[in-house]
């Protein structure tokens, strides 16, 4: 048994986020009308003119999907709010369209049963404050301290640490333990992510995940992204000389963590665009990802010890582009069809049957234990091998060719102390292809 590493157990708020598996990202905002990811601060609020502004819309696409949560970006790095502040005039109120679109995301998620979170970029363009130091944090606190009190309860807010003015240009030392003080003090069940305490970003934007991913890691990897967060650019020595990375493709083996001082309890978060870009622009409206690899991001990501974190951006109607809207509920579908059924369910032997799908759940409670684990199926009358991996945690959803089995049994071959696991189901996807 290694209890050093066992000892390392989540909260109840990183227990109630993993939870929700699959959460939305909402970018909209100035960039949506000016057809750009960046912009640079310049914007007039009179560009922002949304013809149909409808959040209900958006959270009834985002229940059609399975989403149980939603962040929006209440500011981006343009600077430009979408609720109402008393701390700039760049914001929705001075646009045509004056709607607090962050209180009426609000609104909607309490009618369609939404958990709901913020983003609000640090870096901002606009604001001529930003660079000054103490004064700037002064007014990001300020902002923080509005979205965290006027609006209904949150269940994360979320930080990318963007510094990027380049070497030339404003230089902001973000004062980070400030911002988690005004979180925890008014919003104490949201966990800070990704460049936060909480949750940890997984190293990269395209939806990919690890084949081991460990939730307890080196308490270094915390400090690693703010390192990166003052840095101005990737150039920065600073920058290349962390000595841990989000982007290492080991981050909590033994071998690892041996001579880890102090360790914490870090989940991984899968962010990832259902199109090309973050913000909706017209010409990839014929580029939004397939059912199949939205389902295999999906699997890979809820069912590898991760939750999803799916970018789903509103067009300039100020709703979810039909072409995106119909491609998610064409994802619940598939999701519904495959795991609404457990063959395990209520049965004490398991006939012959097809099965595509085991599903394992470790009690994370307890810590993450299995380091190693095999599956076997009785085909035939003869056990076999059908599927091997190391983590499991949260939760893992393996995935092989279908199999007609008489039988099924897991073998943990390694593991940190006696594994505890909470849910075991088998599923079986007749439109699938592995």
């Amino acid at each position: 048994m290694d209890t050093k590493l066992i000892s390392i157990r989540p909260s109840e708020n990183q227990v109630a986020w993993q939870s929700l598996e699959f959460t939305a990202f909402l970018h909209f905002g100035m960039n949506t009308f000016t057809n750009r990811e960046w912009g640079d601060g310049t914007e007039l609020p009179s560009s922002y003119n949304p013809s149909n502004l409808d959040t209900d819309q958006w959270c009834q696409v985002l229940k059609n999907a399975g989403v149980k949560a939603c962040i929006i970006t209440a500011k981006h790095h343009d600077g430009f709010c979408l609720f109402d502040t008393s701390y700039t005039k760049h914001n929705v109120m001075q646009s045509p369209k004056p709607v607090d679109v962050v209180a009426e995301l609000s609104k909607s998620c309490l009618k369609y049963g939404l958990k709901m979170g913020v983003y609000l970029s640090p870096w901002d363009r606009h604001e001529a404050s930003y660079g000054s130091g103490k004064a700037y944090d002064d007014y990001f606190c300020a902002q923080l301290e509005e979205l965290t009190t006027k609006y209904d309860t949150l269940y994360s807010v979320w930080f990318d640490g963007a510094c990027g003015e380049g070497k030339n240009g404003k230089k902001q030392i973000y004062d980070w333990d400030r911002y988690y003080d005004v979180i925890r003090k008014n919003q104490p069940q949201a966990v800070i992510a990704v460049c936060g305490p909480d949750v940890r970003w997984i190293g990269n934007e395209a939806g990919q995940t690890r084949p081991s991913e460990w939730s307890v890691v080196s308490s270094r990897l915390k400090d690693a992204e703010r390192i990166a967060s003052l840095s101005q650019t990737e150039d920065d020595e600073r920058f290349r000389l962390r000595p841990i990375k989000s982007t290492d493709e080991d981050l909590g083996s033994r071998a690892v963590l041996a001579d880890e001082d102090e360790l914490c309890w870090y989940p991984a978060e899968v962010d990832v665009s259902i199109r090309p870009g973050w913000f909706y622009h017209p010409e990839e409206d014929d580029k939004v990802r397939s059912v199949e690899n939205l389902l295999k991001i999906y699997e890979k990501s809820v069912g590898g010890n991760a939750v999803l974190l799916l970018n789903i951006p509103p067009d300039t109607t100020g709703n979810i582009n039909i072409a995106d809207a119909q491609r998610l509920k064409e994802l619940g579908e598939r999701i519904r069809s495959i795991y609404s059924h457990n063959l395990l369910e209520g049965v004490k032997t398991l006939p012959n049957q097809l099965v595509s799908h085991v599903v394992l759940c470790e009690d994370i409670r307890q810590s993450q234990r299995i380091e190693a684990f095999r599956i076997e199926a009785q085909i035939d009358g003869t056990w076999q091998e059908i599927y091997r991996a190391t983590t499991v945690g949260y939760k893992k959803i393996c995935r092989f060719k279908p199999v007609c089995v008489s039988g099924l049994r897991i073998v943990v071959e390694e593991c940190r102390a006696e594994p505890i696991i909470s849910f075991v189901g088998a599923y079986y996807d007749e439109w699938g292809k592995v």
